[in-house]
């Protein structure tokens, strides 16, 4: 079989067999879509207006959140195609830190593979596609009656499985399939979006104004809240620097990732803050986070206040944006196994491309193990929160990496160079969100995550800068891959 494969004719891109250039502009606006929008802003979007204390103050918010993620996603423009690598920060770590020293120069690029792409990516798949089941199945439960908790918990988990493997299945067969499959899931979010807005606007123009006419009353003067509301706000716009993932397939990334984040982040900032309009144009502050607390989505009830027969259209809103999403995060994410898979510092055969189809598909199976395995483990919300604060923190490490590159390569090609106050500023707020929900909120899960990081530095000192790996175990892991899934090491040779 590796002879045949070897001799095969396989589909190339670019004369050899690699990842192909699939994404256009249009796909690329979807793709940060995709990862920004996902359920928070339909679900729990009252944490900012809890701890602002105020309608006006919680607008003021969501504004300048989606202000901030602009600033960072600009200074990501710079690195995308100083660095055009798939990978993202991976990518950027790997050149800026790598040529200074030995030991520690590859140590950061390889914590960030190791937690993302064994913890975080996979957990975040894996409550996306069960937060999907949940919506999709909640109204079947109602109509059956089902009161019991176990059974209802089974037919949940089975439909979040069948999502994850269909979502395994789409990256794992073809990259022009996942795209089209994004741009169609990308216009339902938008449309569900709209729906809330109009919806509000509708109530707005019939006089419903009570809510929204307080203003900034009630304001919380607390540093800790107007903190944390800031901290909320932020990560509902996580995502912003999604499209530098998937540099390596983006049609004339020079050009199209600029424009792709000036065209995405404002239409998330505008969507964000219209439908926070129309949800406190509705309900009353006291009701958004008495649904918050008690785990309610707040469009939902939204829906049944303001859509009477038409309501069931939040719930399929939310089932197909967090679809959208976790297939859009399982795609991101294997291209980071790619990439680490060719520097050495995953699995050799994480980089291997299907001799036809030219995709990663090792990787996408890998994923899809994962998640799986973590939707079985049950309630992984802890999980998430044990490691996701680190997101911020890679993101400083990028602005310093951003900030290095500037000097060891003065004269590189740059077609796009954003003012060195940007990559600063976000540097201080990554700290300030990294530090702020240790000292606010202390809890054990922070320290398993600096646990987890330094057992990854062990593993990469021990496996990656001693090389001491099992080569025979290992070659025939990678014999076994390649006979299994058809997959060949990329080139680029003609």
């Amino acid at each position: 079989m590796t002879s045949e494969l070897s001799i095969a004719q396989p589909a190339k891109s670019n004369g050899g067999i690699q990842l192909k250039k699939e994404l256009g502009l249009f796909s690329a606006v979807n793709f940060i879509l995709a990862i920004m929008i996902g359920s928070g802003i339909f679900v729990s979007p009252a944490s900012a207006l809890k701890y602002s204390g105020s309608v006006g103050m919680c607008l003021v918010v969501w504004v300048t959140c989606g202000l901030i993620s602009l600033l960072g996603a600009l200074a990501y423009a710079e690195l995308g195609p100083l660095v055009p690598r798939s990978g993202s920060e991976y990518a950027y770590f790997v050149d800026s830190f790598g040529p200074l020293h030995k030991f520690w120069g590859h140590l950061p690029a390889f914590v960030y593979s190791w937690i993302m792409i064994l913890v975080i990516r996979p957990a975040e798949v894996a409550i996306l596609v069960l937060t999907f089941s949940q919506y999709l199945c909640q109204p079947i439960l109602d109509m059956l009656c089902m009161e019991d908790p176990v059974h209802a918990d089974r037919m949940i988990k089975s439909l979040a499985l069948a999502a994850l493997g269909i979502i395994t299945y789409i990256n794992a067969t073809s990259v022009k399939m996942y795209v089209n499959l994004q741009n169609v899931f990308g216009f339902f979010k938008i449309l569900a979006c709209l729906v809330v807005i109009v919806g509000g606007l509708y109530e707005i123009i019939l006089g419903n104004t009570m809510n929204l006419s307080n203003g900034f009353e009630g304001t919380s003067t607390s540093p800790k809240d107007i903190a944390l509301a800031f901290y909320c706000g932020l990560w509902a716009y996580d995502g912003w620097s999604g499209v530098t993932i998937v540099t390596e397939e983006i049609r004339r990334p020079e050009v199209n990732i600029l424009r792709s984040i000036l065209i995405a982040v404002p239409i998330v900032t505008i969507l964000y803050v219209f439908m926070n309009v129309a949800y406190m144009s509705v309900l009353t502050q006291q009701e958004m986070i008495t649904a918050h607390d008690q785990q309610q989505a707040v469009a939902v009830l939204f829906g049944e206040r303001v859509l009477g027969s038409t309501s069931f259209l939040i719930p399929l809103g939310v089932a197909l944006s967090t679809f959208g999403c976790a297939l859009t995060l399982q795609f991101g994410v294997t291209r980071l196994c790619y990439v680490s898979g060719q520097d050495g510092f995953m699995l050799e055969s994480l980089c291997y491309v299907h001799y036809k189809r030219l995709t990663p598909a090792p990787a996408v199976i890998l994923q899809g193990l994962i998640s799986f395995a973590f939707i079985l483990a049950g309630d992984i919300q802890e999980l998430i929160e044990f490691a996701s604060f680190l997101i911020w923190f890679f993101y400083g490490v990028a602005m310093i990496s951003l900030l290095v590159l500037r000097k060891t390569r003065k004269n590189a090609n740059r077609p796009y160079k954003v003012p060195v106050i940007i990559p600063v500023f976000i540097l201080l707020i990554s700290i300030y969100l990294s530090v702020a929900p240790i000292i606010l909120e202390p809890s054990p899960k922070y320290l398993m995550a600096v646990i987890f990081m330094l057992f990854g530095g062990l593993v990469y000192y021990w496996f990656v800068y001693q090389n001491r790996k099992p080569e025979r175990l290992m070659g025939s892991v990678t014999r076994y891959i390649q006979l299994l899934f058809q997959v060949v090491p990329p080139s680029t040779e003609s």
